[in-house]
């Protein structure tokens, strides 16, 4: 596998789809701030790293539905691959999906949502978008 990053979407976007409660992610340091940053947007319940042992971690994502049971992420993509990388500036992500989606962007301060990322003065490359 080359792409944690895509994986660890298909894996939750396929989650929802089947309506699990929780899955579990492969661990790197831009998953865990993915993931930090979907459940501060409010689109997952919670997150916790697992340790599995020889020096290898898990990412224990609870999904969160709706009051009819459906997935509140209607649509989890992701943007930049690793054939082809998505760079945007910051005057470029200060809204996506008119307020009510978020892009997830890598800058040289962080993994950070579009929206802080705009407030900081900083672009970056376009990871996902999630609304």
């Amino acid at each position: 596998m080359t792409d944690i990053i895509a994986d660890s979407l298909t894996r939750i976007r396929n989650a929802a789809m089947r309506r699990l409660e929780s899955t579990e992610l492969l661990h790197s340091k831009t998953i865990e701030s993915i993931v930090s940053i979907l459940v501060q947007k409010g689109y997952l319940e919670s997150y916790s790293v697992e340790d599995l042992g020889n020096n290898k971690k898990s990412i224990k994502v609870v999904l969160k539905y709706d009051d009819n049971e459906r997935s509140v992420i209607n649509e989890l993509k992701r943007i930049s691959k690793p054939g082809r990388r998505i760079y945007k500036g910051k005057d470029e992500i200060k809204r996506f999906k008119n307020g009510y989606g978020t892009l997830i962007v890598s800058t040289n301060k962080g993994v950070l949502p579009n929206d802080e990322a705009f407030k900081q003065g900083v672009g970056g490359e376009v990871l996902c978008s999630v609304w």
